[in-house]
C-alpha cells in the first residue's frame, strides 16, 4: 500500500510540542509517523486471502509457513468452503453409510451374514455426516491458530487495489490491506432456468445432503458426477431414481466412453433410470407433484416425469458475488471465471486468483496444487501444477476414477496409441471380496509405450488411480508399471496386469 508522506495534522500537532520538539523535522521521522497513523486504519499483511475454502485455507497455511503474515476471511462461519460444509466431505459419508445400508439389505446372504430387522435411522445417517463436516472444520481452524494466521469472518469487498472491507458476521466493519492478495471464492451451483430451487423439492447438491425423509421419487436434471453421486445415495435408500442427461453418456465429457457405458450398465442394475440425449423443458412445481417436461435433445416426442422432489446438478460456477471487482476493474470472461495469466495473476499483478473462481476443472486437489503454486510465485518467483495429471473421481459403487486422456481425446489427437486391460473379474482379491464388477484401462503412445491416460472403474478405483496419476506425472510406461512388484493379494495387481497386456500379456487373464 503506498503510503502518503505528507504529516498527518494530528501527527504534526504532537512531534511539535513543547519539550519534545526535535532539533530537525528529518524524512524519517516524517515516515515514522506517516506509518503509525496509517497502522491505526489498516496493518498491512503480507498477503490477504478471500475465502476460507480448500484454496484458500491450503494457500494461507502455505503462505504462513513461508514465514509470510497471513489474513484468510471467510464469510460462512466456517472454514473448508464448499468442499468441507457442503460438497465432497458430507457427500462421502451418506455414500458410504448407504452402502453399507444398501449392502446389509442385499448383499450378505451369499457372505454366510445372516442379518435380522433391518432398519434405516435417516436423522441418525445425517448427524453422522454433520460430526464428521464439524470435526474437519474444526480441524483446518486449529491448523490456522498453529501457523498463525489471522481468520476474520465476514464478507469482503474491495475498497481499493490493496485494500479489503469486511462486514463482519459479528457486526461492524473492518478493513485490511494486503502487498498481495488471493481471491478464493469458489464456486455454487448453476441455476436451471424456469426450476427454482428451494432446497426442498426442488435442490441442489446442498439441499440432497440434508433432506428430511426419503422421497419416493426423485428426477436428476445432469447425468455427470454430482447427481450421479447424489443419486445413488438416494437410490440405495429406496428412493425411485431418474437421470435426465442432455449429453449421450454419463459422467461428463471427461470420462471415458467405454468406462462411461460400464458405469452406466452397473448403475442401471442397482435401479436407476436414465435418459439421455434428453433435455428438460420446464416444470411445474403447483402440485403435490413435481412435473418435468422433457424431450429428446435434437428434437421429438415430449414426455412428463412425475418426481417429489428434482435435483438440479448441471454444474457449478465461478462465486463472484459481492466482492467489488468493477471498483478495480478486474475482468471475467463470458463464464464468470477471472481471467489470469500463468501466474494466477490478474491484470493487477498483487491480485491473483485460484480454485473454482477461475480456469480448469472445479475439483478441490487441483484448487489446493494451485493454493502451494500461487503462494511460491509470491514467496519464491516461481510454481507449477501439472494439469495433465488431476485426477478425476465419482464415488459411486463401484468407483470410476481417471486421469489424463481419454480414449476418444487420444483418438482425436491422430496419435497411434494401444489399450491395455484387465477386469476385476480376474483379480484375486476382488474375488474373495465379492465384488468383482468393472476393469483397469491404460492407454499408451504406440511408439513410446509412454501411459498417456488412465481410467478404472472397480472397487478402490479412487485410491488406486494415485498410482496412474504418478506414472502420468514421471513420464512412465506401460513397462514401467509392469515391472514393478505389486503386493499379492491386491486390488493394484490388477493395475500391473493392465500394464503388462499394452506392451505384452496380461497372466491371469
Amino acid at each position: 500500500m503506498f503510503r502518503s508522506l505528507v504529516v498527518p495534522r494530528a501527527a504534526a500537532r504532537s512531534a511539535f510540542k513543547q519539550n519534545s520538539l526535535p532539533k530537525v523535522v528529518t524524512p524519517s521521522a516524517i515516515a515514522r509517523l506517516s506509518k503509525r497513523s496509517y497502522a491505526t486504519e489498516a496493518e498491512e499483511k503480507d498477503l490477504v486471502i478471500i475465502g476460507g475454502g480448500v484454496a484458500g485455507y491450503v494457500a494461507a497455511i502455505k503462505a504462513a509457513q513461508e514465514g509470510l503474515k497471513v489474513t484468510c476471511i471467510e464469510k460462512r462461519g466456517t472454514l473448508g468452503g464448499t468442499c468441507l460444509n457442503v460438497g465432497c466431505i458430507p457427500s462421502k459419508a451418506l455414500l458410504n453409510n448407504s452402502h453399507l445400508y444398501h449392502q446389509i439389505l442385499h448383499d450378505t446372504k451369499n457372505r454366510g451374514i445372516e442379518v435380522g430387522d433391518v432398519k434405516l435411522n435417516l436423522a441418525q445417517l445425517m448427524k453422522s455426516k454433520d460430526t464428521a463436516v464439524t470435526g474437519l472444520t474444526k480441524g483446518v481452524e486449529f491448523l490456522f491458530k498453529k501457523n498463525n494466521v489471522e481468520y476474520i469472518k465476514g464478507e469482503a469487498s474491495f475498497a481499493s487495489e490493496h485494500e479489503i472491507q469486511v462486514n463482519l458476521n459479528e457486526g461492524g466493519e473492518r478493513t485490511v490491506a494486503g502487498k498481495n492478495i488471493i481471491i478464493a471464492t469458489g464456486s455454487e451451483a448453476t441455476p436451471f432456468p424456469g426450476l427454482e430451487v428451494d432446497e426442498k423439492r426442488i435442490i441442489t447438491s446442498t439441499g440432497a445432503l440434508a433432506l428430511e425423509k426419503i422421497p419416493e421419487s426423485m428426477v436428476v436434471v445432469g447425468g455427470g458426477i454430482i447427481g450421479l453421486e447424489m443419486g445413488s445415495v438416494w437410490s440405495r435408500l429406496g428412493t425411485k431414481v431418474t437421470v435426465v442427461e442432455f449429453l449421450g453418456q454419463i459422467g461428463g465429457p471427461g470420462m471415458d466412453t467405454e468406462v462411461s457405458k460400464a458405469a452406466q450398465k452397473v448403475l442401471k442394475k442397482q435401479g436407476i433410470d436414465f435418459k439421455l440425449s434428453t433435455k428438460v423443458l420446464g416444470g411445474d412445481t403447483s402440485g403435490d407433484k413435481i412435473k418435468l417436461d422433457v424431450e429428446a435433445a435434437k428434437g421429438g416426442k415430449k414426455e412428463t416425469l412425475d418426481a417429489d422432489v428434482v435435483l438440479v446438478a448441471i454444474g457449478r460456477r465461478p462465486y463472484t458475488a459481492g466482492l467489488g471487482l468493477e471498483k478495480i476493474g478486474l475482468d471475467t470472461d463470458e463464464r464468470g471465471r477471472l481471467v489470469i495469466d500463468s501466474e494466477y495473476r490478474t491484470k493487477l499483478p498483487h491480485i491473483r486468483v485460484i480454485g473454482d473462481c477461475t480456469f480448469g476443472p472445479m475439483l478441490a486437489h487441483k484448487a489446493e496444487e494451485e493454493a502451494v503454486a500461487a503462494v511460491e510465485y509470491i514467496k519464491k518467483g516461481y510454481g507449477h501444477v501439472n494439469y495433465g495429471a488431476i485426477p478425476s473421481v465419482m464415488y459411486t459403487h463401484p468407483e470410476v476414477a481417471w486421469v489424463g486422456q481419454n480414449e476418444q481425446e487420444v483418438k482425436a489427437s491422430g496419435v497411434k496409441y494401444k489399450i491395455g486391460s484387465f477386469p476385476f473379474s480376474a483379480n484375486s482379491r476382488a474375488k474373495t471380496n465379492l465384488d468383482t464388477e468393472g476393469f483397469v484401462k491404460i492407454i499408451t503412445d504406440a511408439e513410446t509405450d509412454r501411459i498417456l491416460g488412465v481410467h478404472i472403474i472397480g472397487p478402490g478405483a479412487g485410491e488406486m488411480i494415485a498410482e496412474g496419476t504418478l506414472a502420468i506425472e514421471y513420464g512412465a510406461s506401460s513397462e514401467d508399471i509392469g515391472r514393478t512388484s505389486h503386493a499379492h493379494p491386491t486390488l493394484s495387481e490388477a493395475f500391473k496386469e493392465a500394464a503388462m497386456s499394452c506392451y505384452s500379456s496380461a497372466i491371469h487373464f
